[in-house]
């Protein structure tokens, strides 16, 4: 009797570590779909006479569209640099100029897997100058398109010359 019930406990105790192992991938699959959830950003856009635009905006990573660059991913998976879809930077300007009806354009890297920034309210960085990236004070390492944002963040998109 008394090794019937030890096996009938392992038996369950095995049982059971299968059914965790194997709902284990689907809690991470829940938990991945979640990082692309909408955060609210303070964004500013600043140009060489002062600020184009400043505001909160409402923002998660997803398509964005130019007219001299098309259509791309802008979801933070670019460039590999996260595993799944999150908020970025370039998708903020992009939700911010859709919401607040001013227009920008860039210019499509397939090398970078990235989006250059080249107008924001038809001011250029043109060759003298680019649109540097920052988040809460400090240039992106990688592109707008790359670069995870939070709830909270100060995203800033600054006419910079060389």
């Amino acid at each position: 009797m008394r090794s019937m019930l030890i096996r009938r406990t392992a038996v369950t105790a095995a049982a059971l570590g299968l059914a965790l192992t194997a709902a284990a991938p689907a809690v991470a699959h829940t938990t991945a779909a979640r990082t692309n959830a909408p955060v609210l950003v303070r964004l500013t856009v600043q140009g060489p006479d002062g600020n184009l635009f400043k505001g909160l905006v409402l923002t998660k990573g997803h398509e964005v569209t130019t007219a001299t660059g098309g259509t791309h991913k802008c979801d933070g998976t670019n460039g590999a640099q996260n595993p799944s879809p999150v908020p970025t930077p370039t998708a903020a300007l992009d939700d911010a100029a859709r919401q607040r009806h001013f227009g920008w354009d860039g210019t499509w890297y397939a090398s970078f897997d990235d989006f250059s920034v080249d107008t924001v309210k038809n001011v250029s960085g043109g060759g003298a100058a680019y649109w540097n990236i920052s988040v809460n004070g400090v240039s992106t390492p990688v592109g707008g398109c790359q670069f995870k944002i939070k709830t909270g963040d100060e995203v800033a998109f600054t006419w910079t010359s060389f």
